[in-house]
């Protein structure tokens, strides 16, 4: 008797999408005139996977705030108070002159490119900053 044999290893491993890949996936499919069928075809994802992210990113349950993300920051000097042991009054690197607009204590500033600027209080609702800046990106 002449036959194949089919060897079994183990199951099938499912696929792990990083949390990076899931939203830019999901921003594909949110381009005009895109089909969530053509870009699940295209990354080789199920349609009901992908239709999946979109619905936790849009209840803010799939979020970028999970990826840590570096921003540009201007740090300041303070200028020293008093003097004392190994301290002069004078400090050794002059303090930059005071900016007209410079930040309150607890406000988070958000450049966006294009003299766009979102300023908000550090007790901000997280889901609806994301609304907010989701909407100014367009």
């Amino acid at each position: 008797m002449d036959g194949v044999v089919e060897i079994i290893t183990g199951r099938e491993r499912r696929r792990r999408w990083s949390l990076e890949a899931k939203l830019r996936i999901v921003a594909e499919t949110q381009e005009p005139g895109s089909l969530v069928r053509a870009v699940a075809a295209r990354h080789g994802v199920c349609e009901s996977l992908v239709f999946t992210w979109r619905r936790q990113v849009r209840d803010g349950l799939l979020t970028a705030s999970e990826m840590p993300v570096f921003m540009p920051v201007q740090v300041f000097e303070a200028p020293l108070s008093g003097a004392g042991p190994g301290r002069s009054e004078q400090p050794s690197v002059p303090a930059p002159a005071p900016t007209p607009s410079r930040p309150q204590a607890g406000l988070i500033e958000i450049e966006l490119g294009g003299g766009r600027q979102v300023r908000v209080g550090s007790d901000i609702n997280l889901a609806a900053l994301r609304r907010v800046l989701a909407a100014l990106r367009g």
